[in-house]
């Protein structure tokens, strides 16, 4: 599968940690990453058995939510705010003509990976592995983040 730059380095989006070793690896408790994935702030691989695993860029994304709560006093839905302002077109590169149409672009209520209608360039993508969901970065604020990416 594909990697994910985190901290000037490569992590693997494979998934392969059950719920109970993401929880350890990330200091996250269970109920915690459950409370996560139905509000869309993780998107783990789901099992045909229906059991979630997650990758080290999921690992990732839950240190970087613990530390938005715990350091920064941010809640869900303030840390689902600050996702939905990551410009995935300009990341994607997506054409101007096709923003428009993308609720991804014109609706703030959610990042990306959440928008029902999305441009062509995404349309058919795996959030997982998208470079917009990897781009968390657990040690730098939300504004270095941001200015790594528009670069």
């Amino acid at each position: 599968m594909g990697k994910a730059l985190n901290n000037n380095q490569m992590e693997s989006t494979d998934p392969v940690f059950t719920l109970g070793v993401a929880s350890r690896l990330s200091g996250v408790p269970e109920h915690s990453i459950r409370q996560y994935i139905d509000r869309g702030l993780i998107i783990p691989y789901i099992k045909s058995s229906n059991r979630h695993l997650f990758s080290q860029v999921d690992i990732f994304r839950l240190k970087f939510i613990q530390k938005k709560i715990n350091e920064d006093g941010l809640n869900i839905a303030g840390i689902k705010a600050v996702l939905s302002l990551i410009p995935c077109w300009a990341i994607r590169k997506c054409k101007v003509r096709d923003r428009d149409c993308c609720d991804a672009f014109t609706d703030n209520a959610g990042p990306c990976w959440e928008a029902s209608e999305k441009a062509p360039e995404c349309r058919n993508m795996d959030c997982r592995e998208c470079e917009v969901y990897r781009v968390i970065d657990t040690e730098g604020d939300v504004k270095s983040l941001l200015r790594k990416i528009v670069k």
